[in-house]
């Protein structure tokens, strides 16, 4: 495992210092960062990793570390650039494409997100977060009907995932299918009574249907906001399968 890690700090990594860091000074460099993470202190996370990015530029590992904390820390440009730099290591890494995604997402920069789950999904049909960040980005691109293929597709592998049940029902809104969409918002609450999307939506929607039926708007719609749309999952710092940290 030692000479894995190592390995990966090192993929294609040429030290420009010298002197190369040790073990020992790798991993504590990794600790301090993972305790500024932690408790959100992203700067020092980033800071702490410094001398291992010195020595090892071009490193994976690094690379696709400052890549997520440069995400969590707003700095959207930056992540995008490690996220690169980690690709460039390694070409095949599905991990650092869906890094890649975060801060073009975090963006609204969705037809690039399409662009790179196709990539993924080339290598990895299923790919949980792949396929998820396919249909939020379809979506937001209202493409309404391909982002319903994608959600139904992954509901026959994982038919009680919340996730894919709030793209489906929110593709359906897209769609025009309000009822079909309330339906589905209400069984997500049986599985997840505190689901955030799926409350919000429901009162969108029944708050709609009772002006209706009050007459005092019959050209009233439900209408997804301009520029959200929930994304329903919780990035993580890999995000490479599903539940995984």
């Amino acid at each position: 495992m030692r000479r894995l890690i190592v390995s990966l700090l090192m993929a294609l990594a040429i030290p420009v210092s010298a002197f190369s860091l040790t073990y020992t000074e790798i991993k504590e460099a990794y600790q301090r960062s993972y305790i500024y993470e932690k408790s959100g202190d992203y700067t020092d996370a980033i800071k702490a990793l410094m001398p291992v990015y010195k020595s090892y530029p071009n490193g994976y590992t690094v690379n696709l570390r400052l890549g997520w904390l440069y995400y969590l820390a707003g700095r959207y440009a930056d992540s995008e650039y490690h996220y690169k730099k980690a690709l460039q290591a390694i070409p095949t890494s599905v991990e650092a494409v869906l890094g890649l995604m975060l801060p073009l997402m975090a963006q609204d920069r969705w037809s690039q997100v399409e662009s790179l789950a196709y990539r993924i999904l080339k290598t990895d049909y299923y790919n949980y977060y792949g396929n998820l960040r396919l249909s939020i980005a379809l979506r937001h691109e209202k493409k309404f009907k391909m982002a319903e293929a994608v959600d139904r597709k992954m509901l026959t592998l994982y038919p009680t995932d919340v996730n894919f049940l709030n793209e489906l029902a929110l593709s359906l809104l897209g769609e025009g299918k309000k009822l079909y969409a309330k339906t589905i918002f209400e069984n997500v609450l049986i599985l997840d009574p505190e689901n955030v999307v799926a409350r919000e939506y429901l009162e969108k929607l029944t708050s709609s249907e009772s002006t209706e039926s009050k007459g005092t708007s019959s050209a009233n719609q439900t209408k997804l906001p301009e520029k959200t749309s929930p994304v329903t999952e919780k990035p993580t710092e890999k995000g490479s399968s599903k539940g995984s940290n």
